[in-house]
């Protein structure tokens, strides 16, 4: 089996030009991190006339290596790619597949270019523009817009990697002792977390959600829409990363975005827009999307999937209470 490897510029040539993907004249020139990513192993190749991504998942995640995952995930996600690429006002808010490995579970995209993405709102300074909203929202629209079924099916059913999602929303944060210190995150977060941990009718509802979670929907989603897979590129917003796809329940994708908009603590007027740029917000079972919501913030302030918050104890036990109230209603 073929290992991305960043030391390894020739053995990637080899590679590259045995999947056809770089032309007879082509040659690697350098290669780089494009970011940090959590998931995957990703490289920016540049053959000094062009740029792209190489992606390979492995048996496990990039940032966890002890957390085990599907290694084929990848295959998944260029499924996503390329189904989405019949649709134009979708494709364009998402970089183009180029092609896709099953063997070896790699996957080249179409390089963005020099990019940020939102992860700075968790310094709690900054607040996300209207525009910048109403772009992630249009894109939201146009994926559960475009991409609905009749009929449910097995389709981009994505069962392992989000049984493996599951299992740090819903139930790793509120086991009491899973073996995570989170005073080593923060001190006094351990104790502040106990409370949600031991609250019987909070965690039955958060296993109803996660139940829903895992059951089949209509719709397709990004599955992971939050700031990290947000980017501010030259020409606009694009959105990445949507290896946690599936077909499900859109609250689930707007519940993460708008659990994020609190964690960052955005502008009340953002959340107007949210209601009102969202074309079937009325449509929504409001129960299950404000449980949606409320499960993501508490599994960010608890969970495994730490964010660098810049956030007291005081702030986050407000939220917590907060999303606690959101899964109860």
């Amino acid at each position: 089996m073929f290992i991305l490897n960043a030391n390894e510029p020739k053995e990637l040539a080899v590679y590259l030009q045995n999947q056809q993907w770089l032309v007879a004249d082509e040659k690697i020139i350098s290669l780089s991190k494009p970011g940090e990513g959590n998931m995957n192993y990703l490289l920016r190749v540049d053959t000094g006339k062009r740029t792209f991504i190489i992606k390979q998942s492995r048996g496990y995640v990039e940032k966890y290596p002890r957390v085990i995952a599907p290694a084929e995930r990848v295959i998944t996600e260029g499924a996503f790619y390329e189904k989405i690429s019949y649709e134009q006002g979708v494709q364009n808010y998402m970089p183009t597949l180029i092609g896709l490995d099953h063997q070896n579970n790699v996957m080249v995209l179409e390089d963005l270019g020099e990019a940020n993405d939102f992860n700075i709102l968790y310094d709690l300074q900054q607040q996300l523009k209207s525009d910048e909203l109403i772009s992630l929202l249009h894109f939201l629209n146009g994926l559960h817009n475009s991409f609905q079924k009749t009929t449910l099916d097995d389709e981009l059913a994505n069962i392992e990697l989000r049984k493996l999602n599951h299992e740090h929303i819903f139930e790793y944060p509120f086991i009491e002792d899973n073996g995570f210190d989170l005073n080593a995150v923060q001190d006094g977060l351990q104790e502040l977390a106990s409370p949600y941990k031991k609250d019987s009718t909070l965690k039955q509802q958060i296993a109803l959600l996660g139940s829903l979670y895992m059951s089949k929907g209509k719709y397709l989603l990004h599955g992971d829409f939050y700031p990290g897979s947000w980017l501010k590129t030259e020409k606009g917003i694009k959105i990445i990363d949507p290896e946690f796809c599936y077909y499900g329940s859109r609250e689930f994708d707007l519940g993460v975005l708008l659990a994020h908009l609190y964690l960052t603590q955005q502008d009340e007027s953002l959340f107007v827009i949210v209601v009102n740029e969202y074309e079937a917000y009325p449509e929504l079972n409001l129960e299950i999307l404000n449980g949606f919501i409320g499960v993501e913030i508490i599994r960010r302030l608890i969970g495994l999937a730490q964010l660098p918050l810049q956030m007291d104890l005081k702030t986050k036990k407000r939220l917590l209470d907060f999303a606690k109230t959101l899964i109860l209603k």
